[in-house]
């Protein structure tokens, strides 16, 4: 499945793919329940999520708290592309609509910037369910970042 075209966005810091991938190696979380981070482009980004037993619930389908995780990553993610070099990310609201079953053989956050301010960030995300290439929306979600300029992560 394609997706649509983004707004034109363009990043403050000329290296903000490498910042974002090395912010992405930070989230142990992340290792924990096996999801890439796949695409990084100005104001978008997609995490891909393996099915995995131990991430699933009493019905057999990925968790929705797994659904939310990658959906708050990827817009993150995608709003920190956006960023100065000297700053990062945090999440400060989010809504999430889980409106199928997250039942696939893979899941795909796909996380974009709807307007990038100086210090706070509108984002939403679309996760898909992938079975048999079949790609169903199981989960939508707005989203506000707040960027923390001159505060850099931890382990960077």
């Amino acid at each position: 499945m394609t997706r649509p075209p983004l707004e034109p966005f363009h990043p403050r810091d000329p290296d903000y793919a490498a910042r974002v991938r090395a912010s992405f190696d930070l989230q142990q979380a992340m290792a924990l329940i096996g999801a890439r981070l796949a695409v990084v482009e100005p104001g978008y980004t997609e995490i891909h999520l393996p099915f995995k037993a131990e991430i699933t619930q009493q019905h057999g389908f990925i968790h929705g708290g797994v659904v939310g995780m990658i959906a708050d990553s990827a817009a993150g993610y995608a709003a920190n592309t956006l960023t100065p070099a000297d700053s990062s990310v945090l999440t400060v609201e989010y809504k999430l609509n889980l409106i199928a079953p997250a039942d696939g053989e893979r899941l795909v956050a796909r996380g974009e910037v709807i307007r990038s301010g100086r210090t706070l960030i509108i984002t939403k995300a679309e996760v898909f369910a992938i079975k048999a290439e079949q790609w169903t929306l199981c989960a939508v979600m707005q989203q506000t970042i707040m960027a923390m300029h001159g505060r850099k992560e931890k382990g960077s």
